[in-house]
């Protein structure tokens, strides 16, 4: 049992196995009682006690190689120290803005944004998770263009609030909270024709396009690579706003700081959240140009956030940031990211009744199975390997790889072999 996890066990009084069950009971009390089966069945029935780098520790001090990364929240890892120590210093000033001054670290963030973001961005917002990032543009948009007409895509996630639910694009998750923002058209992925058809079958309403460069949740959908310039120009002829959703591709995750640049496309309005808060802070923003920003100015508080912007988590932000830069997470994503998918493509050759595809950019990279049933037990087998791994929420059948920006060539290693363990042990209990 690690040092540290001795220590905080002795300061409760009770074993890890102790705690486990309290936790467990308390979930089942007072929590989600559902939840406590499917952690089980996926492996993860284990007490999460602290995370350093690339790895989680339970409550017993077993390590977890962390390749699902949070779904895009730890791009620098677990406490990275450069945000921990911002982080620290900011609470010893001010945690929480007063909300009735100028905010220091919220104006240099927002600097910083308009500068590392694509050309023509200028103005912030920031809230603190990307589903509000998504509340806030789409109210912008309306406002800023005097239309309702949304453009979104099928098999999309933007979050599961109710302007954020009504843009994603899968109807599980939509069906039972029906119904949602009207005014919302869906189309698929990758087809650009088909936004212009909707575009003009909204017969001069439609306000915005809203899409993610690379769908995650959707099963790392990488699109061709004329799409997102044909859409931008689609929406340029238009007069219909761009609504870039990266708050998982974003901020080195795909190689590049923001997706888009891979296709040199520039959005009215671009979204971020997750590793915003250098996996330490909640932190969620959107950036806009001067045209969408320009309906505010008869009302500057139309559309606000209590937490968002605190002195501290725009503290975490700027560190974030400045590690982004200086330790080119960008370009460690791309070199880690092609050792990664070389890995798992051996596997997929090796393994082709089990895997079907490997797809991505950078380190968002997308496994797809040969069949849905693999998920679950390829997920349960990874877990008891140490190593952390999801499959996608809107496609089930593609395991997802997102580990921190800082991971090595070793730790992919070790993630691969574990992989490949685990789809041994899917082919050996379905006999395929």
């Amino acid at each position: 049992m690690a040092v540290e996890t001795q220590v905080a066990t002795a300061v409760e009084g009770r074993s890890g196995k102790e705690l486990l069950r309290e936790v467990e009971e308390k979930y089942r009390k007072y929590y989600n009682p559902s939840l406590v089966r499917l952690l089980k069945f996926g492996g993860y029935g284990a007490l999460e006690w602290r995370g350093e780098g690339t790895r989680v520790f339970d409550v017993d001090g077993k390590p977890y190689l962390d390749f699902a990364g949070g779904y895009g929240v730890f791009n620098l890892g677990h406490r990275h120290p450069r945000v921990v120590e911002a982080v620290k210093a900011q609470l010893e000033l001010m945690p929480l803005s007063a909300k009735m001054f100028f905010n220091k670290p919220m104006a240099d963030l927002a600097e910083r944004l308009a500068q590392i973001t694509p050309e023509g961005l200028q103005y912030s917002f920031f809230c603190n998770s990307g589903t509000e990032s998504v509340e806030g543009a789409l109210k912008l948009a309306r406002l800023a263009m005097g239309k309702p007409g949304i453009v979104a895509t099928f098999n999309s996630f933007h979050g599961k609030t109710f302007g954020s639910l009504s843009a994603s694009g899968r109807d599980l998750f939509k069906t039972p909270f029906e119904p949602l923002l009207p005014a919302v058209s869906h189309v698929p992925f990758g087809d650009a024709e088909a936004i212009e058809a909707a575009i003009v079958e909204m017969g001069g309403n439609a306000a915005a396009v809203i899409l993610e460069p690379i769908q995650g949740e959707g099963g790392i959908v990488v699109p061709a690579d004329d799409y997102l310039p044909k859409v931008a120009e689609i929406c340029k002829r238009h007069d219909v706003l761009l609504i870039v959703d990266e708050v998982q591709s974003g901020l080195a995750r795909s190689g590049k700081m923001w997706a888009v640049e891979h296709w040199d496309t520039k959005p009215d309005i671009l979204l971020m959240a997750k590793a915003l808060g250098g996996g330490v802070m909640p932190m969620g923003a959107l950036i806009g140009t001067p045209r969408v920003w320009q309906p505010l100015g008869p009302n500057p508080l139309i559309h606000t956030s209590t937490f968002g912007g605190s002195p501290m988590a725009c503290a975490a932000g700027l560190a974030a940031i400045e590690v982004i830069e200086e330790e080119r997470l960008a370009e460690r994503a791309t070199e880690m990211g092609y050792l990664l998918m070389q890995g798992l493509e051996d596997v997929r050759k090796r393994h082709p009744q089990v895997v079907k595809e490997v797809r991505g950019k950078g380190l968002m990279v997308g496994v797809e199975l040969a069949e849905e049933r693999f998920g679950g037990i390829i997920m349960l087998e990874m877990a008891h390997r140490g190593v952390i791994g999801v499959y996608t929420l809107n496609m089930p059948r593609v395991m997802r790889f997102e580990p921190p920006l800082i991971v090595t060539t070793s730790e992919v290693d070790q993630a691969v072999a574990a992989f490949e363990g685990a789809v041994r042990r899917a082919r050996d209990m379905f006999k395929v």
